[in-house]
């Protein structure tokens, strides 16, 4: 554009200086024919005001073009800031959304394991004390059983047999034991399913984002 401006005005300057060396010529009358009359006008000054009167409206058009072409860039601008704008908003909405989802679930995963967890610790509890009651009437027999075979045999002092008793905490740490392995598998599996739900969600999210469109590659 800059160059187009400097030609111009070379140009504009070679034409003055034209008719300033031959401005006698220029300014000369002739008879002239305007098709219906004829007079006496200088032919050289009337084809150089039509030539200033084309080059001024070429100015004038050019300065328009240039005007309406900024004017356009700017509301094309603006367009453009307020569609980014709009992106970026139903994109951290989506993100948003995402998110909440996500807590939704890892809290429903929460609530589960523990509604399970309680579950079986109640399940443990009164697998325990039913275990417990079978021990304690094991041993009342046992010991009933010995306390009359001693009888029979002589009258010596009762013995009590305490191996059901140790047998009983070995099976109560075999218990405990196998809740502790219980707990920590259903740990593991509740990572897993969390890990799951991420990279499904991931991949929803992946699939359903539209494809950038020119103008974002740009901004």
């Amino acid at each position: 554009m800059r160059t187009r401006g400097i030609l111009f005005v070379v140009a504009i300057l070679l034409v003055a200086a034209f008719a300033a060396l031959n401005w006698s010529e220029i300014a000369r009358s002739v008879p002239l024919s305007f098709g219906f009359f004829v007079m006496n006008a200088p032919l050289g000054a009337i084809l150089l005001a039509l030539l200033a009167a084309a080059a001024v409206a070429f100015a004038l058009s050019s300065a328009a073009i240039r005007t309406q072409a900024l004017v356009d860039s700017r509301t094309h601008h603006k367009t453009l800031e307020a569609q980014r704008t709009l992106a970026d908003k139903a994109e951290a909405s989506r993100f948003t959304d995402l998110r909440t989802h996500l807590d939704n679930q890892l809290r429903e995963l929460r609530e589960r394991d523990a509604i399970a967890a309680t579950e079986f610790q109640k399940a443990m509890v009164n697998s325990q004390r039913e275990l417990r009651t079978q021990l304690e009437q094991m041993n009342r027999t046992l010991a009933a059983r010995l306390n009359e075979m001693d009888h029979r045999l002589g009258g010596s002092a009762p013995v009590v047999d305490t191996a059901p008793l140790a047998r009983a905490d070995d099976r109560m740490e075999q218990l405990r034991q196998a809740e502790a392995r219980d707990a920590r598998l259903r740990e593991a599996q509740l990572r897993q399913e969390q890990d799951l739900e991420l990279r499904r969600e991931e991949k929803v999210v992946s699939t359903e984002r539209p494809p950038e469109s020119g103008w974002r590659k740009w901004f």
